[in-house]
């Protein structure tokens, strides 16, 4: 088992910058995500990392370049820098924790095991 409290949400101007955290306890997954949410519209995966040996990192096109997903595997926490802020990026944001193969863009969102109750980031223009 593991649990997931993500912190850090908030409410900034467009262009501005936020950085979420997830503190997991429990079982250390190696592979880690952030996914988001908007009322109505189903659960998007938005980064995802692989923080073993050889790190690997995935991103959804409309946050390449202004997010970064980062992991203190010291202290199992996972972080989602986030700059140049846009009202689209507006959303319920959500970590999550699994089996490698299911923390991917192309894999379902519904094979997710493992997921935090979410941080509001809300971005005003």
């Amino acid at each position: 088992q593991v649990q997931l409290v993500e912190s850090g949400g908030g409410s900034v101007q467009e262009g501005g910058s936020l950085r979420l955290s997830c503190q997991s306890s429990g079982y250390r997954y190696r592979c880690m995500g952030w996914f988001r949410q908007t009322p109505g519209k189903e659960r998007e995966g938005v980064a995802f990392i692989d923080a073993g040996r050889d790190v690997f990192i995935e991103y959804m096109d409309s946050v390449k370049g202004r997010f970064t997903i980062s992991k203190d595997n010291h202290k199992n926490i996972l972080y989602l820098q986030m700059n140049s802020l846009k009202p689209e990026d507006t959303a319920m944001y959500y970590c999550a924790a699994d089996i490698c193969s299911r923390m991917h863009l192309s894999r379902p969102t519904q094979e997710v095991s493992f997921w935090g109750r979410g941080t509001q980031v809300t971005v005003s223009s």
